[in-house]
Order: C-alpha cells, then sequence, then structure tokens
C-alpha cells in the first residue's frame, strides 16, 4: 500500500492478495475514490462533503447512510447492502484473532 504526499492511500495499490486493504486505514479521498470506481460517482461527493473517511465509514450504520448524506433512497440502499456492510463485515473478520 502507498501512501501519497496528502496522507491519503492510492487506491490502485490498495488491493492486497485480491483484496482491498482495511478501509480503517482509507483517507476521505480513498472513500470518495472506491465509491466512484464502485460506480456511485454522482453519490461519492456525499462522501466528501460529510468528510467521511474509512474509520468513519466502518461506523456507518444503515440509516446515517439512508439520512445521513442526503442522497437519493435507491443508491443509499445499495451502497449499503453492497459496499458498507461487506467493507464493515471484512474489517471485523480480518481483525479477529
Amino acid at each position: 500500500m502507498e501512501t501519497k504526499e496528502n496522507g491519503s492511500v492510492d487506491t490502485k495499490s490498495s488491493v492486497e492478495n485480491g483484496q482491498l486493504s482495511d478501509p480503517a486505514h482509507w483517507a476521505v479521498a480513498d472513500v470518495v475514490n472506491y465509491f466512484k470506481a464502485t460506480g456511485f460517482e454522482e453519490q461519492a461527493t456525499a462522501f466528501q462533503d460529510q468528510e467521511i473517511d474509512g474509520k468513519s465509514l466502518l461506523l456507518m450504520t444503515r440509516n446515517d447512510v439512508l439520512t445521513g448524506l442526503s442522497i437519493k433512497l435507491g443508491p443509499a440502499l445499495k451502497i449499503y447492502e453492497y459496499h458498507v456492510k461487506p467493507l464493515q463485515t471484512q474489517h471485523l473478520k480480518s481483525n479477529v484473532s
């Protein structure tokens, strides 16, 4: 994983062994780039506006995503179910001893 001068993690090198690096280490720009790369270009700005970094992303609840980001319900549901929840699960599994 490579850290840029601005402190963000280079998303191109954030894939380790075919999996994403631990989101807990992502800067706001990494979160934004992740959602842009997964097809949520328009909604990614909401994460920037709310200054959601990786640690914040891992703490988000369904309600936070659906109401706190001020994005349309359809994309918000997909973002939570297909991205936020799996990232949280992956983080928890990788940090269990």
